[in-house]
């Protein structure tokens, strides 16, 4: 019987782009099983470690992943860096039956002698794919291409504005996108309520459908975005809007909205303290008041932090500019406001 042949590659992926995707695909290719280390290096990225690992996860099923929360931090060609990286590998990890070592820097030199491996250089001069990570990591708008969609997706910050109708969400979306030069991404529910309501309802059905839409077209937006994404609404309220006419939810919207937990990085909610817009889509100022209370109850709820906003378009803005000249994704939110803590 042959024997197995495996392959092995490691790095920080931070974040993982088209180059580190040609050494895994390569080892693939050629291998009967394919292994990478990922390391934590909490000081190159804030991007946490299970994000980069479900990276490689999602897009690689077949490889195994090993996360190296505990490796060496230090990177060098001193022999004693280089033996503080093979030792962990070997000893604190027990990687070992390893045939083939992918890479494409030098270090794979002194790594596939130390594990018995063969050294497997994938395109070492960056002929093929011309591109670094700390140079993702300085533009990530520039070198989107350098990257897969699923990985960019994840390196911006996508900001959701909730409230009541007639809270000037839409407006205050659009002026941010002009602002910070991207993309907003308008409620979907308007556009599917003016094409498909009756008597001014929609089914349950139908709000599940617009969930899963406005998530489509999100992810699409995030593909095309420039550091920030403003989404108006998302599936939180329309799961409100569920249980404000219909009085239940079906499960599969209940599902997104607690997806929907997650998947923002800042909440900011639009208070109604503007003049009420009264128009023939809409139910009323007092239904307005009432409808917000709803959407803050569910927030507090599900433990979901968030920013009010207040007072004119201006000033909303200057708060959202203010919020965003300090946040940077997976962060703790907290953190902002340690400056006025004494």
């Amino acid at each position: 019987m042959a024997k197995v042949q495996k392959g092995l590659t490691l790095g920080k992926f931070a974040p993982l782009h088209r180059g580190h995707q040609l050494v895994i695909e390569t080892g693939l290719s050629e291998m009967d099983q394919m292994a990478v280390i990922i390391y934590d290096s909490p000081n190159t990225t804030s991007v946490p470690l299970a994000v980069r690992s479900g990276w490689i996860r999602s897009l690689y099923p077949t490889v195994q992943v090993i996360e190296a929360w505990d490796g060496p931090t230090e990177v060098g060609y001193t022999p004693e860096l280089m033996r503080a990286h093979e030792r962990y590998v070997i000893d604190s990890l027990g990687v070992d039956s390893v045939s083939h070592f992918y890479s494409s820097e030098p270090y794979g030199e002194h790594m596939s002698r130390a594990l018995g491996a063969l050294d497997r250089r994938v395109d070492e001069a960056r002929e093929r794919v011309p591109i670094s990570a700390s140079e993702v990591r300085s533009d990530p708008f520039v070198y989107r291409k350098c990257v897969h969609p699923l990985v960019y997706r994840d390196l911006i910050v996508n900001v959701v504005l909730l409230g009541a109708p007639s809270t000037g969400k839409t407006t205050l979306a659009e002026c941010l996108a002009r602002e910070f030069d991207t993309q907003w991404m308008p409620e979907y529910g308007r556009e599917y309520w003016e094409r498909y309501q009756v008597n001014r309802r929609l089914d349950q059905e139908q709000l599940v459908e617009i969930a899963e839409r406005h998530i489509e077209r999100e992810d699409s937006l995030l593909e095309k975005s420039n550091r920030y994404l403003f989404t108006d609404t998302n599936a939180i309220t329309t799961a409100t809007f569920a249980r404000y006419y219909h009085g239940s939810l079906k499960p599969r919207l209940a599902a997104l909205a607690d997806r929907a937990v997650k998947r923002y990085d800042i909440v900011f909610v639009c208070d109604i303290d503007i003049p009420y817009e009264d128009t023939w889509d809409r139910s009323g100022e007092v239904n307005r008041a009432a409808f917000q209370r709803q959407v803050i109850s569910d927030l507090n709820e599900r433990k979901v932090p968030f920013v009010m906003l207040r007072g004119k378009l201006e000033e909303r803005i200057s708060r959202v500019r203010w919020m965003l000249s300090r946040f940077k994704k997976y962060m703790n939110l907290i953190e902002l406001f340690e400056e006025s803590v004494p």
